[in-house]
């Protein structure tokens, strides 16, 4: 089969039994890859209710057609399983080589059942599987990890994704990490994970990716490799990495300071991409496949040593550990990230979870009795790096933490939940709702809580978005605080179109136009698809992750921002701007009508299901 190789391979950890499904070409042609097979097996095969952390959750990693086809875009792989974060649906997508390293290893998708007695890692060569001891590599760091790993199976060339420490700890917003520099980062993916004492999945193939048309990838291939300069947004991510986006976000007034308190930071150009790149900044690294080298892999030996395995901050990062905290030391940023990344810790809930507890602090609902000592006042470089640490291991008030935000503000009480930054109990990142005020609503309707990466960001509809989408009538911009009906329209559209690319599993910086896309999967798979077909699969998954949570317990009014977001910045340029609740909760009315969803519940609706011939979901 073209795009895919026709087998997904099953591992229950608690028999240690390895099977293989081989589903028709009408399932891959249905549900894709990615986020399609997650939702598609967590609805069908996780009973309502099951325990995040239980034996019963499913972990599963899901490639898509792209996924390994020498083109640009095509080195990320998804995870997911239900979330021990917000319980519910949760999943991620990762960059790097795992991905395209497994899918030639002649696997479309691994599903991972029970919970080992004993620590393991999985070895996945070649159309073979094996489960391996672990228990040597339990407690590594993840630089430690690989290293044993490939000096004992005697391949220097292994991929490898893993769990650290945190995941081990079950930290419910641990991550899995790839090649040491790339992160599963958001829902806790790393905790399920660890909670099947499941260490690492390491892989190694030799197959390539079957394809329909060889020569139109590869021209695919060399026009990207031509013109991705010509892009001024790919230029400079490709000179700056997503960190180049720091110091403009500040000049806006919309870089989050202080636990969401300001959108000013006055630090900013201290722990800018800029300044990174005057001394830290070693190389750019990238995925499999991609021009852009996106990656930044920074080394320092002083105040702090900082090992250029980990790669280096994202600007998720730098905001989160940096602004959000109050913290303008760049070298204690870098050990933040690394520290991160070595022990496999979200860094954006990290940050997030750590200035909220910095604000209860200096409000005086937390004091040095509650924190171990440490004065968690904003700026704080120090304790930021003592709280990671005691995250990490669960140590006194790190413990406390290792819940992340909002089940840390319900054990300390005294009205701190007012102060916990999440949307479904997931942190939100560093895309300010007052100023991107479709990201907001966005946030809000996600299934995985607040996900930059699973929305589309208002500026885009100031460039790519209105240019590359206008075959659905996307035909002119509109303001980023903008909440009116065609508002929620290209929102729509928009989120439709990034839950298709999630099934795709594609880089989503190659702002793709449609006729790109659809020329891409055509030449991949051989399937005369269209537009029309693939923003329907994009929809269907959009159903199935909302019907999963509403399965799950989740009802409408979880569908909010928390009220900060409501109230003004006091401050720069943007002082005075916030979000109109009543604008807000009708556009979020409005989203619901377009959706077809009920509104009372917030379920999809039978007819909507029946449209999209996936009824069997109002059953399970």
């Amino acid at each position: 089969m073209n795009g895919y190789n026709g087998k997904i391979l099953r591992v229950n950890l608690s028999d240690d039994t390895i099977s293989v499904d081989e589903p028709d070409e009408s399932f891959y042609r249905r549900y894709l890859g990615g986020r399609g097979f997650i939702s598609y097996f967590l609805l069908k095969e996780l009973p309502r209710g099951a325990d995040a952390l239980s034996p019963e959750n499913k972990l599963i990693f899901a490639t898509g057609p792209i996924t390994g086809v020498p083109v640009a875009g095509s080195g990320r792989n998804s995870i997911g399983a239900k979330s021990p974060l917000t319980n519910l649906y949760g999943d991620g997508e990762v960059g790097g080589y795992w991905g395209a390293e497994f899918k030639h290893a002649g696997y479309d998708a691994l599903i991972i059942e029970g919970r080992s007695k004993n620590p393991v890692y999985l070895w996945i060569q070649d159309g073979k599987a094996e489960i391996r001891d672990a228990r040597h590599l339990w407690g590594k760091t993840t630089g430690e990890c690989e290293k044993f790993i490939k000096e004992e199976l005697g391949d220097r060339s292994i991929r490898v994704a893993q769990i650290g420490v945190a995941g081990e700890n079950l930290v419910r917003y641990a991550c899995v990490v790839n090649d040491l520099r790339h992160a599963c980062g958001r829902c806790g993916i790393g905790a399920v994970m660890g909670s099947k004492r499941l260490r690492a999945i390491a892989v190694r193939g030799h197959q390539r990716v079957e394809l329909a048309d060889a020569e139109a990838i590869s021209s695919m291939a060399r026009w990207h490799r031509t013109n991705f300069k010509k892009s001024k947004w790919l230029s400079n991510l490709s000179a700056h990495g997503t960190a180049g986006g720091l110091v403009a976000f500040n000049k806006r007034g919309a870089l989050p300071t202080r636990n969401f308190r300001e959108g000013v930071f006055e630090g900013a150009s201290q722990i800018s991409a800029e300044a990174m790149e005057a001394g830290a900044l070693k190389e750019r690294r990238g995925c499999y496949s991609c021009p852009v080298r996106c990656k930044p892999v920074v080394s320092i030996g002083e105040p702090y040593n900082v090992d250029p395995i980990y790669g280096g901050p994202e600007y998720e990062t730098l905001a989160s550990l940096g602004s959000l905290c109050g913290v303008d030391n760049l070298e204690a940023i870098l050990k933040a990230n690394e520290l991160c990344n070595a022990n496999g810790l979200d860094t954006i809930s990290t940050g997030v979870t750590i200035a909220f507890a910095m604000e209860c602090f200096e409000r005086g609902i937390l004091t040095k009795k509650d924190t171990n000592g440490l004065a968690l006042k904003f700026g704080n470089a120090e304790a930021v790096l003592q709280l990671i640490e005691m995250i990490v291991r669960k140590d006194g008030f790190g413990k406390v933490l290792a819940e992340g935000s909002t089940r840390a503000a319900q054990a300390i009480g005294n009205g701190a939940e007012e102060f916990a930054m999440h949307v479904k109990r997931q942190e939100i990142p560093m895309h300010e709702p007052r100023w991107k005020q479709g990201m907001g609503l966005g946030y809000t309707l996600s299934p995985t809580g607040a996900d930059h990466n699973h929305n589309i960001h208002d500026s885009q509809f100031e460039r790519f978005l209105v240019n590359e989408l206008n075959s659905l009538g996307v035909i002119e911009p509109l303001p980023l605080n903008d909440l009116s009906a065609a508002k929620v329209r290209l929102l729509y559209y928009g989120t439709t179109w990034r839950h298709m690319l999630n099934c795709l599993v594609i880089c989503s910086f190659f702002e793709f136009a449609l006729q790109q896309v659809v020329d891409l999967v055509r030449a991949t798979t051989g399937w005369p698809t269209t537009t029309f077909e693939l923003m329907k699969i994009g929809e269907r998954c959009l159903q199935m992750t909302r019907a999963f949570n509403i399965g799950q317990g989740m009802s409408k009014e979880e569908d909010k921002l928390p009220e900060r977001f409501f109230t003004p910045f006091p401050s720069g340029p943007l002082k005075g701007g916030k979000i109109e609740k009543e604008a807000f909760e009708k556009a979020r009315d409005i989203y619901y009508a377009m959706v077809d969803w009920d509104k009372e519940s917030g379920a999809p609706t039978l007819g909507k299901l029946q449209e999209l011939d996936i009824e069997w979901v109002a059953r399970v």
